[in-house]
C-alpha cells in the first residue's frame, strides 16, 4: 500500500457573490442619478428664394406673407407684409414673446375665419440678435401650450418659418442736424 497515494478529493468551490452584489446595488442608482438626459430637436427652416424684387400691386389672399420683424427694442409683427399689425416693445429689456403669441393667435384666428389655412411665417432679424433669442423666437411662431379636455396640447400657429435679413432704420434728416 506503499504505492497508493492518498487522492485529495477536491470540493467544488463555493462562489459568494454577496459583495459583488452589495456593489451594483449602490453603483448602479448613483450612475443613474449622474445620468444627463439630453434633447435634440432638429429645426426645420427654409430660406427666402433668390429673385427680382417684382412691384406687388394687388396681392391674393394666399400669396400675402406674415413677417415678424425682430430689432434690438422690440418686435414688430407684419400682414400682409408691409403693414404693420402691432409693435410689441421690449419688456425689462427682454423680448415680450407672450404677447407676440397673443398676436399671432389673433391672425391665425382671423385667417381661419376667412377660410384661409396660412402656416408660413417670415422672421427679419437685425444684426447681433442672439441664438438663444431666435430659437425662443422660432418655438413661439411654431406652436402654444393650449388646454384640451384636461390635458396640454401644441397648437400649431406658423410652423414652417423663414429667416431673413431686417430692413435697414431709415434715418430722418432732422436726427443728422441737416435741415
Amino acid at each position: 500500500m506503499l504505492g497508493r497515494r492518498k487522492r485529495l478529493q477536491k470540493k467544488d468551490a463555493e462562489l459568494d457573490i454577496t459583495s459583488f452584489m452589495n456593489l451594483m446595488i449602490v453603483l448602479v442608482p448613483v450612475l443613474l442619478m449622474m445620468m444627463v438626459f439630453s434633447r435634440i430637436t432638429v429645426l426645420e427652416l427654409s430660406l427666402p428664394e433668390l429673385g427680382e424684387a417684382t412691384e406687388q400691386t394687388e396681392l391674393d389672399e394666399k400669396d400675402k406673407q406674415l413677417e415678424i420683424l425682430v430689432r434690438q427694442t422690440g418686435i414688430e409683427v407684419f400682414y400682409p407684409q408691409g403693414y404693420l399689425v402691432q409693435a410689441i416693445p421690449n419688456v425689462d429689456d427682454a423680448y415680450d414673446y407672450q404677447g407676440l403669441q397673443d398676436i399671432l393667435k389673433q391672425i391665425k384666428q382671423t385667417l381661419k375665419n376667412k377660410g384661409l389655412e396660412k402656416n408660413q411665417a417670415t422672421l427679419l432679424l437685425e444684426e447681433d440678435i442672439p441664438y438663444q433669442v431666435i430659437v425662443a423666437l422660432m418655438d413661439t411662431t411654431r406652436s402654444y401650450d393650449e388646454v384640451v379636455v384636461a390635458s396640454v396640447v401644441q397648437a400649431e400657429l406658423f410652423p414652417q418659418i423663414s429667416l431673413g435679413d431686417a430692413p435697414a432704420l431709415l434715418v430722418s434728416e432732422n436726427a443728422n442736424g441737416n435741415p
